[in-house]
């Protein structure tokens, strides 16, 4: 078979449709599990049922949308990606991937082809993790993977829990842990397209990239440092007990260490993206008895994570000596770095080559639902498409040329795997 002609107006439809749901005035925000993210999902849905593709949906509400192939029995090739957002972010982080897929389900439907195999487009649940500290929430669900515990967690906006939100959103919480899940033995592999998150496409002038591998993180999300407040002017250093200075020295001890690791040849990024006083007691004549902090380290190397871990423990122990405060770390949560598989990489490469797309091998630096389903063992690859201004923020900017590129490269890969019977 030749390839089918891909539908850009379908594409723009999708893209213009989920602009309507989630702009906020400045941005997207679909909140996980939440009112804009369901009629993400019913869009889909909606398209899906006018192609006449099998629609499914999990006890967590991932979607599934499915064109059955001749031989049911054998294991499926999937494709997908995410439609909630972080509060005013983009328009296309996430929704890139699951509209790719739709577009290639609605294009080999329209071209009378049967795969020979199942190929399922899953659209997960939250993946952004803003608003639940879980990581991967709808791929962790979908293989079974969710601590029924962790439904009784808060959603940042709200503190309604996740249980709250998922009822609310028509999934049934109370079958965590009991309902059939995904089985990695019966998926052939999966395949996600998403928008390159920084600016390594757009440096190196190429629409698409072919991902060697997902960053696992170490992440302190709530981290506090406790001084002492106490007037600006009428108090000596000796005295003093600062939360800003204890944490701008520890920041910086950190810091210091990363730029030594990447001299030594290691691969890692860590990010301050909160670090705040209380608005309601600091001021300029103050010295500053509180500070909130955020801490994100994410690296490919899972014992470099372990150890930058130690060092900010040291340095907690460090600064709470040197300043005569106390740091309070609070819970940590992480994920596991995750390999692509070789196999996908290989021929995502030679289709590449044979329709003229130029691309680059890369790895990726943020998380994706791909890192799960590569460490259940499921054959996995990524791609990425050229995207500038990075991503999680409104100015994301996807050329629809570049998206298309990416989807006739995803739709030859899933084909090459769906017509093969061994």
């Amino acid at each position: 078979m030749t390839a089918p002609l891909m539908d850009v107006d379908l594409g723009h439809h999708l893209f213009s449709r989920l602009y309507e749901i989630g702009f906020d005035g400045r941005g997207m925000t679909r909140p996980s599990y939440g009112r804009e993210e369901n009629f993400a999902h019913a869009l889909f849905m909606g398209v899906a049922g006018q192609y006449g593709l099998e629609v499914r949906r999990d006890w967590a509400s991932n979607l599934y949308l499915t064109l059955p192939g001749r031989d049911r029995t054998l294991p499926v090739v999937m494709t997908g990606s995410h439609l909630d957002t972080v509060p005013c972010g983009g328009n296309f982080d996430g929704a890139a991937g699951a509209v790719a897929g739709l577009l290639v389900l609605c294009a080999w439907v329209k071209a009378g082809f049967r795969p020979e195999r199942d190929t399922t487009l899953i659209v997960t649940r939250a993946e952004e993790s803003v608003w639940f500290p879980l990581s991967y929430l709808g791929s962790r669900t979908a293989f079974g993977l969710l601590e029924p515990s962790a439904l009784e967690t808060p959603r940042s906006d709200d503190g309604l829990s996740l249980r709250h939100h998922m009822q609310d959103c028509g999934a049934s919480p109370d079958l965590c842990g009991k309902a059939s899940v995904l089985d990695a033995a019966k998926i052939d592999c999966f395949v996600e397209l998403h928008i390159e998150q920084g600016p390594v496409l757009l440096e190196a002038d190429v629409p698409v990239g072919i991902v060697t591998g997902i960053c696992g993180s170490t992440r302190y999300r709530s981290a506090v440092i406790h001084g002492q407040y106490a007037h600006s002017g009428a108090t000596p250093r000796c005295f003093r007990s600062d939360a800003v200075m204890a944490g701008a020295s520890m920041m910086t001890a950190l810091h210091e260490a990363w730029k030594q690791a990447e001299a030594d040849g290691e691969e890692m990024t860590l990010t301050f993206g909160v670090c705040r006083t209380d608005e309601a007691q600091a001021n300029f004549a103050a010295v500053p008895g509180k500070l909130d902090l955020v801490i994100d380290i994410r690296s490919r190397d899972e014992a470099l994570l372990e150890r930058v871990n130690g060092l900010v423990i040291q340095q907690a122990r460090r600064v709470e000596q040197d300043y005569h405060v106390r740091v309070e770390l609070g819970p940590r949560t992480c994920s596991t770095p995750a390999v692509m598989n070789a196999d996908l990489q290989a021929d995502a490469k030679i289709i590449a080559t044979s329709l003229n797309i130029p691309f680059v091998s890369m790895s990726s630096g943020a998380g994706h639902d791909a890192a799960i389903f590569a460490l259940q063992n499921v054959p996995t690859g990524m791609l990425f498409v050229r995207n500038s201004n990075g991503s999680h923020n409104p100015d994301e900017s996807m050329e629809m040329d570049d998206f298309m590129e990416g989807v006739r490269l995803l739709e030859c890969l899933l084909r090459r795997r769906a017509v093969s019977v061994s």
